[in-house]
């Protein structure tokens, strides 16, 4: 990979993770623009432990809390609010962790296709659209059931399909349930820690398992790079979420999906 290679996909990979507009249908259309080849494992552990730390640095004091949770709930005591957010996001991984471990390698053979991110860019932009406009918004975080956890859980799941967005489909999701706009985005976002943190475990195993060279200064490029601007894209988003809703992303992923056939053809 070129510098310049290294510094677009970072950038495209920061800033789309964490924005309901899908990482993996910008991963398809930016290359082809240019002409580069595959980007590699390499870079996707890169880009991956960047996002990882760019979630846990802008969200220390909820993560703080989940692991207060997290240790009362191993004392089998789900009392509090920290220990209820603790075992449902825990109860929450599961659906995308198996699905992942039974699944993945069928779907990054079978749905990996310009076809089908044009197709869940466009389906998920109207589910975005009809959630944002009839959601009760009427529900805080604080009000995160078990129940409620697990279902999230199960949408999260369907992120494994190209042009989803694994935050887009989250936050449709919690919006559905009644969650105020913000409190979707940052339950979404907290849901997104395990399943990042086991996807760059496995990804990092298997680069680890290869025989060919590592640019590490390379891929320290690139985690740097993404880690600044995932940050920044959830700032943003946390900040305006509110005022602005879902509409500019659903009406950004059907631009992204009529660009992509339109590159593609």
């Amino acid at each position: 990979m070129t510098g310049l290679q290294i510094v677009v996909l970072a950038i495209v990979q920061g800033l789309t993770e964490f924005l309901p507009i899908s990482s993996s249908g910008h991963l398809v259309l930016v290359p082809k623009i240019f002409g580069w080849t595959d980007q590699g494992l390499a870079f996707d552990v890169a880009v991956h432990f960047g996002s990882l730390a760019a979630v846990l640095l802008f969200f220390r004091q909820d993560i703080a809390a989940l692991l207060r949770g997290g240790v009362q709930v191993l004392g089998a005591k789900v009392e509090t609010i920290e220990a209820r957010m603790a075992f449902g996001i825990a109860l929450g991984t599961i659906p995308a962790a198996i699905a992942g471990l039974l699944l993945a390698g069928w779907i990054e053979n079978n749905l990996r296709s310009p076809a089908v991110i044009v197709v869940t860019l466009s389906a998920y932009a109207v589910l975005m659209l009809l959630a944002d406009r009839y959601g009760k918004r009427s529900r805080s975080i604080t009000d995160v059931t078990i129940k409620d956890a697990v279902m999230i859980g199960v949408a999260q799941a369907l992120a494994l399909i190209p042009g989803t967005s694994r935050s887009g489909v989250t936050i449709t999701a919690a919006m559905a349930l009644g969650f105020e706009r913000q409190d979707a985005a940052r339950f979404s976002f907290l849901l997104a820690v395990p399943v990042i943190l086991l996807a760059s475990v496995y990804e990092l195993g298997g680069l680890m398992l290869s025989e060919g060279p590592v640019a590490w200064g390379e891929l320290a490029l690139a985690a740097v790079i993404s880690s600044i601007v995932a940050y920044l894209s959830i700032d943003f988003f946390m900040r305006f979420v509110s005022r602005i809703g879902l509409l500019p992303f659903a009406i950004y992923r059907l631009l992204l999906a009529g660009a992509i056939l339109y590159v593609l053809s």
